[in-house]
C-alpha cells in the first residue's frame, strides 16, 4: 500500500508501479494508431482517448478479475486496462484476420468476452443498456460480477442512459455508470448541451449516489470506482460516476478542433494525468525518474511489436467474408 495515499486493499505496490506503464501502453497505442491514419495505412475512423488514460487505467484497477465493462467508441484504453493483446488490437484496425473481430469490426468494436470486456460500440449510449442487461444477468444468476460502463458526456443526452440508469436503480442491479466527460461532444462543448453543472447530479433523480472525480487523478478514479463497484457488488445496487477529462486529439481523426482554442488545449495539457501519477509514484518512493523512463521506452517497444504483429498477420481470405456476420 501506498504510505500516505488511500488505495483498494487489492492494489499492491507494484501493481501500482505497474499501472504507470499500462497508461503508456493506452497512450502509445493511439498515437501510434493516430499516425498510421494520418498515412492512410488504415482506414475507416478513429476515436482517440490520448489524455484519458486514468478513467481507463485507474478505474479498471478496482475490479476484480470477474467483472466486466462495456465501453465506447473512444474504447483503446478500455480495452488494454481489461486486459486485451495490443497485437490483436492493432491486427483488428489494420483489417488482418489475427484481429479481435477477424480484421471485420474495426476500431469501434473490439471485444474480448473472456477478459470480461463486452466490446466497444460504435453507437453513442450504444453500451449503457448492455451493460444493465449483464448486471441483471449477474443478479439474477448469482453470478457475482459487477458491470463497469463506460460512456461519454455525449451518451447522457440520449434515451438509453435515463431508461438504463432508471432500471437499474429500481432493480438495484450490480453495474457502476462511469462517465467521461472530456468537455466536447462532438463538435459541441457540453456547457452547450446540458443544463446542468455536473452530469453525476443527474443520478439524484434516480435515487442512486452520484459522484464527480478529477479524471486526471489515478488514485481519486481508482477509490472512487471501487466503493461504488463494491457497493453494488453487496447489493446496493448503482452509482453515477463522472470523470472531468479531456481528450487531447480530436472527435475523430478527421476532427480540425477549430471549436476550441489552443489555451485551452494547453492548460488540460498540463493537468497530463501520466505526468502527475509518475510525481505522485516518485514522491511516495514506489518509482525513480530512471525506472519510469524504462518503464515508458517498454511500453513503446511493446507497442511496436504490436505493430510488427498486425503487419506480418495474413489477410482475410474472401472465403471467410460472410462468416461472423449477421443481419
Amino acid at each position: 500500500m501506498l504510505s500516505t495515499v488511500k488505495t483498494p486493499p487489492h492494489i499492491t505496490n507494484d501493481k501500482l508501479v505497474d499501472l504507470y506503464k499500462e497508461m503508456w501502453l493506452i497512450r502509445y497505442f493511439d498515437e501510434k494508431v493516430d499516425q498510421f491514419f494520418a498515412k492512410g495505412m488504415i482506414h475507416g475512423t478513429t476515436h482517440l482517448c490520448v489524455g484519458q488514460e486514468a478513467s481507463a487505467a485507474g478505474a479498471i484497477a478496482a475490479l476484480k478479475e470477474i467483472d466486466k465493462i462495456t465501453s465506447t467508441h473512444r474504447g483503446h484504453g478500455h480495452c488494454i486496462s481489461k486486459g486485451a493483446d495490443a497485437g490483436r488490437m492493432m491486427a483488428e484496425l489494420f483489417g488482418k484476420e489475427t484481429g479481435y473481430c477477424k480484421g471485420k469490426g474495426g476500431s469501434m468494436h473490439i471485444a474480448d468476452v473472456d477478459k470480461g470486456n463486452l466490446g466497444a460500440n460504435g453507437i453513442v449510449g450504444g453500451g449503457i443498456p448492455l451493460a444493465v442487461g449483464a448486471a441483471l444477468t449477474s443478479k439474477m444468476k448469482n453470478k457475482g460480477y459487477v458491470v463497469l460502463c463506460y460512456f461519454g458526456d455525449g451518451a447522457s443526452n440520449e434515451g438509453s442512459f435515463h431508461e438504463a440508469l432508471n432500471l437499474a436503480s429500481i432493480w438495484k442491479l450490480p453495474v457502476v455508470f462511469l462517465c467521461e466527460n472530456n468537455q466536447y461532444g462532438m463538435s459541441g462543448s457540453v456547457k452547450e448541451m446540458t443544463n446542468i453543472e455536473n452530469i453525476a447530479d443527474r443520478a439524484s433523480s434516480y435515487g442512486i449516489p452520484g459522484k464527480v472525480v478529477d479524471g486526471t487523478d489515478m488514485i481519486e478514479i481508482m477509490n472512487t470506482v471501487y466503493e461504488a463497484v463494491e457497493n453494488a457488488r453487496q447489493g446496493n445496487g448503482p452509482s453515477l460516476i463522472e470523470a472531468k477529462t479531456y481528450r487531447w486529439k480530436g472527435h475523430s481523426k478527421s476532427d480540425a478542433k477549430k471549436y476550441r482554442t489552443r489555451e485551452e488545449e494547453a492548460e488540460w495539457r498540463e493537468k497530463d494525468a501520466i505526468k502527475k501519477y509518475k510525481e505522485l509514484l516518485i514522491q511516495e518512493g514506489l518509482l525513480t525518474e530512471e525506472k519510469a523512463a524504462e518503464l515508458q521506452e517498454q511500453a513503446k517497444q511493446d507497442i511496436e511489436d504490436a505493430v510488427r504483429f498486425a503487419e506480418n498477420s495474413p489477410e482475410p481470405s474472401i472465403d471467410s467474408l460472410l462468416e461472423d456476420v449477421y443481419a
